[in-house]
């Protein structure tokens, strides 16, 4: 039996090892002749909104607590029937906070504060106006709002995807060019998340650095209070490029 001499065992498996090396495949799925590109973009979409949402409610006092709720409550029923009668349906007005409390300082010191805050959502933009003067006409002294909101965010923001991968691939054309070469592939593509309206999309993992905002521009309406504007949605994404030589 033929014996190897240790000094050839050991170039023999140096030779198998650089083999391997040769043809193992690149875990970022790069090939041998090509080179990967990794390119951050943003893009945006405007739409405008067709929702409003506030919160609207009656604070009544009272020398007991009982006096105060028992008022609150007459005004409330009041307030929702107002409500309701300005087309806003029941599925739409959401009770938020109810809260009696003894009051301890200032001028109504040993009287009773009794609240009840509800939710509207208006489906219709344009009757915004119009519940909001139901509201007010009806006794409602609390109110915050509106929120103005988009009835499909999804279809702005995949818009804004759409164009943050255009702004991706147009930077990477020209980072190819620049260099000589050209795109091979796409190995990659991850959502860098953003804002959908006024909402925040939180990234699929692993996230790059978002930049996002939200803009709103108040566009003139013939009357009413209610300014729907544009709202922008901005979105972040981060793509993989494989590049080759021309």
């Amino acid at each position: 039996m033929t014996r190897l001499h240790p000094a050839a065992l050991l170039s023999i498996t140096a030779l198998l090892l650089t083999g391997c090396a040769d043809t193992a495949a690149d875990p970022r799925g790069v090939a041998r002749d090509e080179t990967l590109l990794s390119v951050s973009a943003t893009g945006e979409a405007e739409a405008r909104p067709d929702q409003a949402f506030f919160q609207v409610g009656i604070e009544s006092f009272g020398a007991t607590g009982e006096a105060a709720s028992t008022a609150n409550r007459t005004r409330i029923a009041a307030l929702l029937a107002a409500l309701k009668g300005a087309g806003v349906p029941e599925a739409d007005i959401q009770t938020r906070a109810v809260n009696i409390q003894r009051i301890d300082w200032g001028d109504r010191k040993g009287q009773y504060q009794a609240s009840n805050i509800v939710a509207v959502t208006v489906r219709e933009i344009a009757r915004a106006d119009a519940a909001i003067a139901a509201a007010t006409g009806a006794g409602a002294n609390v109110m915050s709002g509106p929120d103005l909101r988009m009835t499909d965010p999804e279809a702005a923001a995949n818009s804004a995807y759409a164009a943050a991968y255009a702004n991706a691939r147009k930077r990477a054309e020209a980072y190819a060019g620049a260099a000589g070469m050209e795109i091979s592939r796409v190995l990659t593509i991850r959502d860098g998340g953003g804002m959908q309206g006024n909402r925040f999309v939180p990234p699929a993992p692993p996230p790059p650095p978002v930049a996002a905002s939200v803009q709103t521009m108040a566009r003139p309406e013939e009357g009413g209070i209610i300014q729907p504007g544009q709202t922008t949605s901005s979105v972040s994404v981060q793509v993989d490029f494989a590049l080759r030589p021309k």
